[in-house]
């Protein structure tokens, strides 16, 4: 019996070849009909017999691309009407879009084998992709993706990759990127000052010749310009540190091979299913016994991990066919606080003096998106940075989120945009305190509002008085909603696991405008989307100088001991800092009159402090470095370890004091105890604080309930996460985790967009 329907498919259905598959299962079933991408999906009209059209529906879910994503699909009965045979048809790009924007990809080994096949007409070719690989975000100025819709529209196929194209059996066809060497893009070598060194395979030559001799050559890949060099190259990697004035952040490398991964990092399977996935992110991999022996320690100092990827474009690939080398430090080749580079004119401009040679192409990058970070856990990626191959992937919501905008943290920033239940969330656009940041959020944000089809009716925003978002937010003309800091950790969390209803968090991060106008980090909150109640905090110290004493952690570690033991405090500082002896006068004026010096209670501050008085951190070079050096130091031994005391004080908001704790500490390492000792003692000592600070709630109010979320961004130490969240399980508590945003600001903007869609219920 003949039936026909009309099928809607809906999700990352646009750019993955997912017209070719519908069109391949149609000729196998001996369907007619259409196929069409359109603003809100893939349309597919089908006509044939009933059990080839229910057959054609089962393997839609069960057979679809890779890179697919089905997140609806809706059927409909259809007059029969006799149809012959199936066509692809030209996009419909008329009403609202509800499309899903395709992410970039990693280069497939369909490709790969191509590219290394002499007999291919692809071969070596920097930019063979085909619907299953290759970029996609980065390339798009407009949807639906079609190629005249992206930065190839000036790239006029030659006859070969059109017959590709055009060919609906073909994984090229309609591969929006495609080209070759005769039709597409190629490559270029530039001196640091603009002048052309060399073109197509003479570039390429020339910037393995210079890695291989320890020069630092700035590479354009998907998303922007990396600074790559030899990474066994002590001295190489001392130069490009030295030149970008970078002393000790740990760098980023590339491998050659998962071979060459082994050789200096353990992995487990899970590690490896994801450094090999199409999404190919910075994984952080625990360094092994040989990693001293291969590499030096100048790449990641002081810390057990190295972050390490493998190539995931066909350049990448071209580089480590050609060289000598079998890992390349990669970093982004941006100054700090500066948006990553990706413009050829930029990079010239920016990098004259850091790179030595820029390694360019004349495909343009429409838009910059840097590299994802990662840490694998026992079931899925933990994100610390989520940018390339998983942004602006949606994340899909239980509320109506239609018409808002979040416009996230001044730090790590990210924004999101909701659209019916989906929110699209930014990938990574890093310090929004410079202009040219700014400039690269607005027309970033223009740009996600245009493809989304988003006009927003509300703006969510971080209650700081002074965060650069609220300037934005008032530009944009829409009423606005104020979130505190810590309660869109709160909702990030719960979001992020679907959580309804009211949770307690656990709130451990850096810097958070407070309610009371003090600095919020470390805090014990009950609410959800329609409010909170602060339980629990740390008491407040003083911050002498603001932003100094955080990039000095002596000048917070003395203001605390002062601040909370007085003269014996005074004794302990002098002691531990006996070279400033000048500034701890000042700093003992400066909190004792209040002069410049905010109150501040917050998990950041706390590690900054311990670390600076065990002498592992006493001036910070990169953001975090005292915290992760504590972290990165703790003892994991086994056996129990007994918490340092601490006193906390029940009142209506409970006040959590580590007096005692700073004390202890300061005179554990006067007598000569290891840094590895009492940073694992400190550790112990915050895991339980927060647990039984939680249990006594819990006992105190059971209407509560026994669901436990975890964020902020002192939640990125692995020791600490680790052991809160076990200690908690086994105290019976449920908790919950961050598993599809960062729990640090990159993931504010969820909880922000989650607290602003509660409030705008019912409004219009």
């Amino acid at each position: 019996m003949s039936e026909a329907v009309k099928v809607i498919v809906r999700g990352r259905v646009q750019g993955v070849g997912f017209r070719p598959f519908v069109y391949q299962i149609s000729m196998e079933e001996n369907l007619a009909g259409t196929v069409q991408n359109n603003m809100d999906g893939v349309r597919i009209t089908w006509e044939g017999s009933r059990v080839a059209v229910r057959r054609a529906l089962k393997r839609l879910e069960t057979e679809k691309p890779r890179l697919s994503r089905i997140d609806e699909l809706a059927v409909h009965a259809a007059a029969t009407t006799g149809r012959k045979g199936f066509q692809i048809i030209d996009s419909d790009r008329s009403g609202k879009s509800s499309l899903v924007i395709p992410v970039d990809s990693a280069v497939c080994s369909d490709c790969l084998k191509e590219m290394h096949d002499p007999s291919n007409f692809r071969y070596r070719y920097p930019f063979i992709n085909c619907t299953q690989c290759g970029p996609r975000y980065s390339i798009i100025d407009e949807l639906p993706y079609d190629r005249k819709y992206t930065s190839m529209v000036d790239f006029r196929m030659c006859s070969k990759c059109e017959k590709e194209y055009r060919d609906p059996l073909n994984r090229r066809h309609h591969a929006q990127p495609i080209a070759c060497d005769s039709c597409g893009p190629h490559l270029s070598l530039r001196s640091s000052d603009g002048e052309l060194l060399g073109e197509r395979e003479d570039a390429l030559a020339l910037a393995v010749r210079g890695l291989e001799k320890g020069r630092t050559v700035a590479v354009k890949g998907i998303g922007g310009f990396h600074l790559a060099c030899d990474a066994s190259n002590s001295e190489a990697v001392a130069r490009l540190r030295r030149c970008k004035n970078r002393p000790d952040k740990p760098l980023a490398i590339m491998a050659r091979s998962m071979e060459e991964v082994r050789r200096i990092a353990a992995i487990s399977d899970r590690e490896e299913n994801v450094l090999r996935s199409p999404e190919a992110p910075i994984v952080l991999l625990e360094k092994n016994k040989a990693f001293t022996d291969l590499l030096p320690g100048a790449l990641a100092p002081g810390i057990r991990t190295i972050g390490v990827m493998l190539p995931y474009t066909p350049l990448h690939h071209l580089l480590f066919d050609d060289g000598k080398f079998s890992f390349l430090v990669m970093t982004s080749a941006n100054p700090s606080g500066l948006p990553i580079l990706y413009r050829d004119d930029c990079a010239v401009h920016y990098l004259g003096g850091i790179a030595d040679q820029i390694l360019t192409h004349n495909r343009p990058i429409l838009h910059a998106v840097d590299d994802s970070v990662v840490r694998v856990g026992r079931s899925v990626p933990f994100f610390l940075r989520r940018s390339r191959g998983y942004a602006p992937d949606p994340i899909n919501s239980e509320r109506n989120v239609d018409g808002i905008a979040a416009l996230g943290s001044q730090m790590k920033n990210t924004f999101a945009i909701g659209r019916g239940d989906q929110i699209f969330v930014s990938p990574h656009l890093g310090d929004l305190t410079a202009m040219e940041s700014m400039d690269h959020y607005q027309a970033t944000l223009a740009h996600v509002m245009k493809w989304t089809g988003v006009t927003p009716r509300a703006i969510a925003i971080d209650k700081h008085p002074y965060y650069s978002t609220r300037e934005i937010a008032a530009k944009l003309g829409k009423p606005i909603v104020e979130v505190q800091h810590h309660h869109a950790h709160l909702v990030s969390c719960m979001e992020d696991n679907v959580l309804k209803g009211k949770c307690i968090g656990v709130i451990l991060d850096g810097t958070g405008y407070g309610a009371d106008g003090n600095v919020w980090g470390f805090e014990v909150l009950y609410g959800g989307t329609s409010g909170y109640q602060r339980l629990a905090h740390l008491r407040y110290t003083p911050l002498p100088g603001g932003d100094r004493a955080v990039t000095e952690p002596w000048r917070n570690a003395t203001a605390m001991l002062i601040s909370l033991l007085g003269d014996e405090g005074r004794r302990l500082a002098a002691r531990l800092f006996p070279d400033q002896s000048a500034g701890l006068r000042v700093i003992d004026r400066m909190t004792g009159m209040k002069l410049n010096s905010p109150m501040a209670g917050t998990c950041g501050r706390l590690f900054d402090a311990v670390s600076a008085i065990i002498g592992l951190c006493k001036v910070s070079t990169y953001e975090g470095e005292p915290a992760i050096l504590l972290s990165e130091c703790a003892d994991e031994g086994n056996g129990q370890v007994e918490p340092y005391p601490y006193r906390v004080t029940w009142e209506e908001t409970a006040e959590i004091d580590f007096s005692l704790t700073l004390k202890q500490i300061a005179e554990d390492h006067l007598h000569g105890l290891s840094a590895a000792r009492i940073s694992r003692r400190f550790h112990e000592t915050v895991v339980s604080v927060c647990c039984s600070v939680i249990h006594r709630i819990a006992c105190r109010h059971p209407e509560f309930g026994r669901r436990v979320v975890l964020s902020g961004g002192s939640l990125n130490n692995q020791f600490l996460a680790r052991h809160l969240q076990a200690t908690l399980a086994a105290g019976g508590f449920d908790v919950f985790t961050h598993h599809r945003m960062p729990c640090g600001d990159g993931g504010l903007c969820l909880g922000q967009l989650a607290v602003a869609a509660e409030m705008q219920v019912g409004k219009t």
